[in-house]
């Protein structure tokens, strides 16, 4: 749904064969395992675990001397090779697949929309032809009142043509465009001959029972861009590819800084001005050598100038570097933090059900959800902030991470000791007692008795 609204304005109206959206959608679906993983662990694992304890088999276990650590050992070692798979999976499948996405999404948008001739209205899609059509039958084939500019030559409306009737049909293979013209005639200016300048031209009129215009519609089908073009994009690199990008960016930037350096010590000259007396005609005759202070006010004014455009160009570009670095960094920490959500929500999920104690998808899909949320949004926020700077691309993308992994901690030591954490009776039992005693509710108490 998410994929749909976001581009539906790019697919309809193309005349898209069915093969080609279920491609698309195939490869956005690659970006939504990284996210839809960790949720199925953190559901499955408190599914699992909750239905133990509903079927009183963790009591059991416990109370054989098995620990909570021991009971989940094995699915333990299964999460570690889910997040295994998922970073396998990020950093090998899903680049390939958002490059093949990228690609395809973008010669989707190049393509011109489908032939649509519509009854009233000039259709100009079809480079060199202005097409006008006054009535359509139900039928979607036959027309009336036909009207075609054509403009192919360049010298504006030289070739006219109109047509009482006709029909129109495009080829089998969909390359062709055919609108077959009955009882019509055509218009055309013939161009002087040649070396005589006129303003005078002759027309060509030809009237006709039948005629057949054929319209290339090669233009309109989905050409193919070379994939290569796009493998500079963040998101289509490896870990491999990701450091070189981000080795190379990184070198750029300090060559920016050191040439920024040179230009600039050019400018820093420091130059002591001797006022001492100049020895003139006589030796007793001196007079104080002044330098020219408004040369040297110009000359300082023009060169703060140079400096500060030469600045100003190297600061935007070290800017754009930055946050171009910044989201390189960021994809190359994304590949582990996602993978390591999944053995930590599983830490969540395992504990989470030996405490609530219940299966199937009611309560453990609430509560699943509730912290799956939490996730994306902490998720969300720090990579946020470290895309405008505020933390570093590590800080960021293991933002969720640290935060979740002393819940977790928490929880597996709530589990172990048989915590009524989320037991709503317990907490009534609580409230209940703390109430009674209270003073007037304890002599009203005494009264009844």
């Amino acid at each position: 749904m998410q994929f749909l609204w976001k581009y539906v304005d790019d697919l309809v109206g193309k005349g898209l064969p069915a093969y080609e959206i279920g491609r698309l959608l195939f490869y956005a679906s690659a970006s939504m395992v990284p996210l839809a993983l960790p949720l199925a662990v953190l559901l499955s694992s408190i599914m699992t675990i909750g239905s133990l304890g509903e079927q009183y088999e963790l009591t059991s276990l416990k109370s054989s001397g098995i620990s909570l650590l021991r009971i989940i050992a094995p699915l333990m070692i299964v999460s570690v090779f889910i997040s295994i798979a998922a970073f396998l999976f990020a950093n090998y499948v899903l680049p390939v697949a958002n490059l093949k996405f990228g690609s395809l999404l973008y010669d989707i948008r190049q393509q011109r929309p489908a032939v649509n001739i519509r009854q009233g209205i000039f259709y100009n899609d079809i480079d060199g032809y202005s097409i006008r059509v006054g009535n359509k039958d139900a039928d979607n084939q036959t027309i009336h009142n036909i009207l075609i500019y054509d403009h192919s030559s360049g010298r504006g409306n030289d070739y006219v043509i109109t047509a009482k009737d006709g029909k129109m049909f495009m080829t089998d293979d969909k390359l062709f465009l055919v609108l077959q013209l009955f009882n019509g005639k055509q218009f055309q200016e013939m161009s002087p001959p040649s070396g005589k300048k006129s303003k005078d031209y002759e027309q060509l009129r030809i009237g006709f029972k039948e005629w057949k215009k054929v319209f290339d519609l090669s233009e309109f089908s989905l050409n193919r861009t070379d994939e290569n073009l796009f493998k500079d994009n963040y998101q289509m690199q490896n870990l491999g590819q990701l450091r070189k990008s981000m080795d190379t960016l990184q070198l750029e930037l300090d060559r920016t800084f050191k040439e920024a350096a040179a230009f600039s010590a050019t400018y820093f000259s420091f130059k002591r001005t001797d006022f001492d007396t100049i020895k003139m005609t006589t030796d007793t005759m001196r007079i104080a050598a002044v330098p020219d202070s408004f040369s040297i006010y110009n000359r300082a004014l023009a060169s703060a100038r140079n400096i500060k455009g030469y600045l100003a160009i190297s600061a935007k570009n070290v800017k754009y570097k930055s946050e171009v670095l910044r989201k390189f960094e960021i994809e190359w920490h994304r590949k582990f933090s996602l993978s390591f959500a999944c053995f930590i929500l599983f830490l969540i999920g395992a504990p989470l059900g030996a405490i609530i104690k219940k299966g199937g998808f009611g309560l453990p899909f609430v509560v699943s959800v509730f912290f799956f949320v939490i996730f994306y949004m902490l998720s969300i926020m720090g990579e946020k902030m470290a895309k405008e700077g505020v933390l570093t691309p590590f800080e960021g993308m293991w933002f969720s991470t640290l935060i979740l992994m002393p819940v977790s901690v928490f929880l597996v030591y709530k589990a172990s000791v048989d915590s009524v954490l989320f037991n709503v009776d317990a907490y009534y039992g609580i409230i209940k007692q703390k109430l009674l005693q209270l003073p007037f509710l304890r002599k009203y108490q005494s009264k009844n008795n």
